[in-house]
């Protein structure tokens, strides 16, 4: 029996300390929420989880690329859907202006009309623009060059883009109504033949036009397509890090548990380590 180094305290003391360490990480995880708090707590399993916010935020942000790109579409496709409607309502003038029933005066009315929707044409495609990005049109005066192809970031990586089709020129040049436009300038000259042969470039107009449109609709359906499955990516990846990352309260309610028990035991142990020493002085009695 020895007095100057009392061996059981000391394991006693130092049973309790790492009950402590214990106690003092679950209730770390507890009142976190997370079972990973520090790269201790589980280095492989940190990175990992790291990699999948990561992956998650990425996805998150493709997504909302794809919403704007979605808007950017839309706003493209109602502007030409109007201008589509003036093409018809010209067409419905120049059939009027084509029939002989129609007084010279008749069609130098009609052809003022249709000069003032043809310069509405062109006033749409310079107008429309999403962010300040042209759609309809390069640039923003009359009769500007051919939109330029947009692409949009769909994915974690470079090479994940969905683009739009490029030689978007929807105004009176790249309709290829110029000529129109020149026939009905000088309204008093507008003739029954210059109304005919208008027609035929308002139906050619009407094709380009709508060839356009259905590309920005196809581009459209794919960007849906495309969030949707990226939602539902964004959706297991974020599943998969919380089983790694987040702590599952009914075990680790357990566990502190079990560890708060084991403290009051450790420190009851450690009382009685120190009155076991007093066994000595019966000896020296």
């Amino acid at each position: 029996m020895r007095i100057n180094t009392n061996v059981s305290s000391l394991n006693a003391q130092e049973s309790a300390n790492q009950v402590g360490r214990n106690l003092q990480n679950s209730l770390e995880k507890l009142s976190s929420g997370l079972r990973i708090n520090k790269a201790s707590d589980d280095a492989s399993g940190l990175a990992i989880a790291d990699k999948l916010r990561t992956q998650a935020s990425s996805i998150g942000q493709s997504i909302s690329n794809g919403n704007s790109a979605v808007a950017l579409t839309q706003i493209a496709d109602k502007a030409m859907a109007e201008q589509s409607n003036i093409l018809d309502i010209i067409k419905t003038k120049l059939l009027q202006a084509a029939t002989a029933t129609t007084s010279s005066k008749g069609r130098e009315a009609i052809a003022k009309d249709v000069d003032k929707l043809l310069d509405q044409l062109n006033n749409i495609a310079i107008q429309t623009n999403y962010n300040g990005i042209q759609l309809l049109q390069a640039g923003t005066t009359a009769n500007g060059s051919a939109a330029a192809s947009l692409t949009f970031q769909m994915g974690e990586t470079s090479a994940n883009t969905i683009s739009t089709s490029s030689g978007v020129t929807a105004n009176v040049n790249g309709l290829s109504l110029s000529t129109l436009k020149t026939a009905v300038g000088t309204a008093s000259s507008f003739t029954a033949s210059a109304a005919t042969t208008g027609l035929s470039a308002i139906d050619t107009a009407l094709n380009t036009l709508n060839g356009w449109r259905s590309d920005f609709g196809s581009t459209q359906n794919q960007l849906e397509s495309a969030i949707r499955n990226l939602s539902t990516q964004q959706t297991n990846i974020k599943a998969a890090e919380s089983v790694i990352r987040d702590v599952d309260y009914a075990s680790e309610s357990a566990n502190f548990n079990k560890q708060n028990i084991v403290a009051q035991a450790g420190t009851y142990a450690m009382s009685q380590a120190n009155t076991i020493q007093q066994n000595v002085l019966r000896l020296l009695q």
